[in-house]
């Protein structure tokens, strides 16, 4: 998460792109880059298609800079339009309306904790580390877009409740119904592998 002096730096570039200074528009970007890039990826898991989610990304950030308000925080706006995009590129590609990441999910409280990364040490616990790692990355690549956005967001990214409803335009109430039900659809997809991440 960026602190305060980051996110009061970020406004006021914000606010000098939005006067029309192309080189605070620059310094926004050249900010935001490779996070964004990171995010992504994430989302995708493909380079090429994280490259051109980004870059429709910057250039929605370019023609609507005037649209961002001061309510919420650059990146979090950011971030929604990398979801934002992320989701069209694959409305075009498949030709079909994915399920909607709107829907009202209720769910009872999920038990992942929030944060993945150990810290083993020594070969065989960092052999052991290295294999859940992927695993994990191939469990969250192989879930439905709108648990995998959950996912990454909470659980990757560090988004708290209240910027995750902030990005997504919902309820806080509605992301912890849908984090709940991500969380339950990758232990289903962990089961197989569950010895690896207890204990």
């Amino acid at each position: 998460m960026k602190d305060n002096a980051s996110n009061a730096d970020d406004l006021r570039l914000v606010l000098k792109a939005q006067r029309g200074d192309r080189e605070a528009m620059d310094a926004l970007v050249s900010r935001y880059q490779t996070l964004a890039y990171q995010y992504a990826w994430r989302l995708s898991r493909d380079p090429d298609e994280a490259s051109d989610v980004v870059a429709e990304a910057f250039a929605r950030v370019y023609t609507g800079i005037d649209r961002f308000r001061k309510e919420s925080r650059f990146s979090t706006w950011l971030y929604r339009i990398i979801v934002n995009c992320y989701l069209d590129m694959r409305k075009r590609e498949a030709r079909h309306q994915h399920a909607s990441i709107e829907a009202e999910i209720e769910l009872d409280e999920g038990g992942v904790a929030k944060q993945f990364a150990g810290h083993e040490a020594g070969p065989d616990a960092t052999a052991e580390g290295n294999v859940r790692s992927a695993l994990l990355a191939d469990a969250i690549a192989s879930l439905p877009e709108v648990h995998r956005i959950m996912i990454i967001m909470y659980h990757v990214e560090m988004l708290g409740y209240e910027e995750i409803a902030a990005t997504l335009g919902v309820p806080v109430g509605t992301v912890k119904s849908r984090l709940n039900r991500a969380r339950l659809a990758l232990k289903e997809v962990l089961a197989p592998h569950m010895e690896l991440f207890s204990g």
